[in-house]
């Protein structure tokens, strides 16, 4: 299983670079960690390599934000942690993002686990003592 090490803050942006570089061809991305482990954070270091060009914030309250990169293709940012029931997912339409081909960055995805693509990359984001993070990857 690849590991990426974020020993500080400032190599976030590397990180996030080694993680595009490594999954050139995936688009979905599920991010697991517990609160505060970073997750939205490593979102906004991928979304600067990608060259977005919106603020990138959680999606908590909406569960999905729309973020446009400098080329013009649209970023799609999702936060599950509110949800309940796996028939929110499907009423909003998620094939419709899941299956786009555009980046989805997914932040809180254990409820939805099981309907994610085969091609989906899974991160797990771990703290270590003295605050490294490790993202462990499948």
């Amino acid at each position: 299983m690849p590991r990426i090490i974020i020993d500080n803050i400032a190599n976030i942006d590397l990180a996030a670079a080694e993680l595009l570089d490594k999954f050139k061809k995936q688009r979905l991305f599920a991010f697991f960690g517990e609160m505060g482990a970073g997750k939205t954070t490593f979102i906004q270091a991928l979304c600067r390599k990608l060259d977005v060009i919106d603020v990138v914030n959680s999606p908590t309250f909406t569960i999905v934000n729309e973020y446009h990169a400098e080329n013009g293709i649209a970023i799609y940012h999702f936060d599950f942690f509110r949800i309940k029931k796996i028939e929110e997912v499907f009423d909003f339409g998620y094939e419709d993002y899941f299956y786009s081909g555009n980046y989805c960055f997914i932040e809180w995805p254990e409820l939805i686990a099981n309907i994610l693509p085969d091609d989906a990359v899974l991160v797990k984001i771990t703290i270590e003592q003295g605050g490294a993070r490790i993202l462990e990857i499948e």
